[in-house]
Order: C-alpha cells, then sequence, then structure tokens
C-alpha cells in the first residue's frame, strides 16, 4: 500500500512540474521582435545611417553618421514589460527610448531615453535621463546585460541584471513605439521581448 502511494505521489509531482512548465502564466503574453540569434530586424524601422547588421547572433552597430540614429518598433504600445539583452563596449552611447511621441524626431525630451552610456556624467547607464536617476552607477561595458522596462500608467520602473535602477512617476507621455539607439561605440541587442499589459 506504500507503493501505490509512494508511486501516486512521483505521478502528482511531476505532472505538477509538467503543467508548471506548460501552463506559466508568466510565459504567456510575450512578443519577441528580436530573437536570440539577433533576427527580427524586420519588426523595426530605420532612422539614421548606423550600420545596423546581424553578425555573431546579435543586432550589432559600429558606424554612424552625424546624428542618432534608430531601430523605431513598427507597433506602438501604452503599458507594457520589455525586456532586452545588450552589450555596449566602454565607449558606447546608445539606450532604449520608449513611448515616442515622433517616429522620426526621437530625443530624450519627447520620449523616454533609459541610458545605456557608462560614461555619461549625470545620466549613466540604467537611469531614466531627465526624469530619473539611480543611486549607483551600473556599468554594462564589455558584458552582456538585461534590461527589464515596465511602463504601466504614468509610472516606469527599471532593472538592469535583475537590480532596480530606477523608478520615474511621470505623465509627460502615455503611448507610442519603442526605439533601440545607435550613436557611438559597439552596440549589440539581442532577444528584445515586449509584453502588452
Amino acid at each position: 500500500m506504500m507503493r501505490v502511494f509512494a508511486r501516486l505521489a512521483m505521478l502528482f509531482a511531476a505532472g505538477a512540474l509538467l503543467w508548471g512548465c506548460t501552463g506559466n502564466p508568466a510565459s504567456e503574453g510575450w512578443i519577441t521582435l528580436l530573437d536570440k540569434g539577433g533576427n527580427g530586424l524586420e519588426n523595426f524601422s530605420r532612422v539614421g545611417d548606423a550600420n545596423w547588421r546581424v553578425e555573431d547572433g546579435a543586432l550589432v552597430a559600429d558606424r554612424g553618421g552625424k546624428t542618432s540614429s534608430f531601430l523605431v518598433s513598427r507597433q506602438s504600445y501604452t503599458d507594457f514589460v520589455i525586456h532586452a539583452e545588450f552589450w555596449v563596449n566602454a565607449e558606447a552611447n546608445s539606450g532604449v527610448f520608449i513611448r515616442l511621441s515622433d517616429r522620426q524626431v526621437i530625443t530624450a525630451k519627447n520620449s523616454y531615453e533609459v541610458q545605456i552610456n557608462d560614461k555619461h556624467p549625470e545620466w549613466p547607464t540604467g537611469t531614466v535621463a531627465y526624469f530619473g536617476n539611480v543611486a549607483k552607477p551600473h556599468n554594462a561595458g564589455g558584458r552582456w546585460n538585461t534590461f527589464e522596462i515596465t511602463a504601466r500608467g504614468p509610472r516606469l520602473t527599471v532593472k538592469m541584471n535583475g537590480v532596480e535602477t530606477t523608478q520615474v512617476n511621470d505623465r509627460s507621455f502615455f503611448h507610442g513605439p519603442f526605439a533601440l539607439q545607435y550613436v557611438s561605440g559597439i552596440v549589440k541587442f539581442r532577444t528584445v521581448q515586449i509584453k502588452p499589459l
């Protein structure tokens, strides 16, 4: 009798484990715009002259024009979570811009810019430029990093590598596409996903 109960318990545990793998609501609702191989450039419009290309499983740019370049999502969003993996060298200047007001003229004053720039004296990596600073700067140069950017109404939260770097409560921008920026250095993105809320 004990063996029967032991087997039933094992079957129940295995079933629960399988159900958790296939029915986990945390994995539902994500839209992959750029996969881990760097594929998905067609999900963005180009603004500017950066030489975006797929290389070694990532979307890479290392040369641009006289002004910032962007990859702008074709869809617009209101409330969402963005998961983005990025790699930059120490000299890079990049960012993830959200809720763009203008698809062609993109600035940190007509949208929210989650900064990727280890050398910026006022708005280093992990800040929301002009809107929210970090208590302690987080350097991104020379390694793969993750951003988790949550926008829900006026509240924005940024996590870098699982650690919250800044929170913003602001009512300037509520809807629009998002964009990946290239200004200088070497910038790579992979696994860019968005989950509308």
